[in-house]
């Protein structure tokens, strides 16, 4: 009897680790695979258990921005920061809530620091890229040409930026390397709208027309 007691003990006891093992959920592995929500959740459960845990700060603010809830994503990466300043992750959030929101200056700023801070980190493709369109946006056309290359040069594989490297050249005047950006966007994906355009222009205009 003792025996069948210690069993039966034995076996809720380990129905219980089961049951708390699957309730314990990690951030970034829900993260990865697309449950944003389901992070977030889990991110602010961390966060008020650990109010310092920068990790789970990061994976809250990268979940907020798939989701495009980008004034949380910031008001999220602006508390980080005051525990942690020099946080490249908080400082690209930063940024690119800002820059979605539409507050491109601030978020240049923020962009130029993790530059400054993290210039071989994980997300500094995205961060040239989008440092590369405020310029286009301010007229800045040779300073958007060198952001956007360096985008490239880390991710050549994006047809979007090349289109957009194309029509930076385009603003100033480089038409010959306009067209072959906007030859390799259509390389990489010919159905892009942006690029079957801008290629159109180019040709039209290095043809006299």
């Amino acid at each position: 009897m003792r025996l069948k007691g210690f069993l039966l003990i034995l076996i809720l006891f380990l129905l219980h680790e089961s049951v708390f093992a699957q309730e314990k959920f990690d951030a970034l592995e829900l993260y990865r695979s697309g449950n944003y929500h389901k992070a977030i959740e889990v991110c602010r459960q961390e966060i008020e258990e650990m109010p310092n845990r920068m990790d789970a700060y990061a994976v809250l603010g990268w979940s907020l921005l798939k989701l495009k809830r980008y004034s949380e994503a910031l008001d999220s990466a602006q508390k980080a920061l005051k525990i942690s300043h020099y946080d490249p992750r908080m400082i690209e959030i930063a940024g690119e809530s800002l820059f979605y929101l539409g507050k491109r200056r601030e978020a240049l700023k923020y962009f130029e620091e993790y530059i400054a801070i993290a210039p071989t980190g994980n997300r500094i493709e995205d961060v040239y890229f989008y440092m590369g369109e405020i310029f286009i946006q301010h007229g800045k056309y040779n300073n958007a040409d060198i952001a956007i290359s360096t985008a490239l040069y880390h991710s050549p594989n994006v047809a979007l930026w090349w289109a957009r490297l194309g029509y930076a050249r385009e603003k100033a005047g480089e038409y010959q390397l306009s067209l072959e950006a906007y030859k390799k966007a259509l390389a990489l994906n010919p159905n892009l709208i942006d690029a079957q355009r801008g290629k159109s222009r180019i040709e039209e205009r290095l043809r006299g027309g």
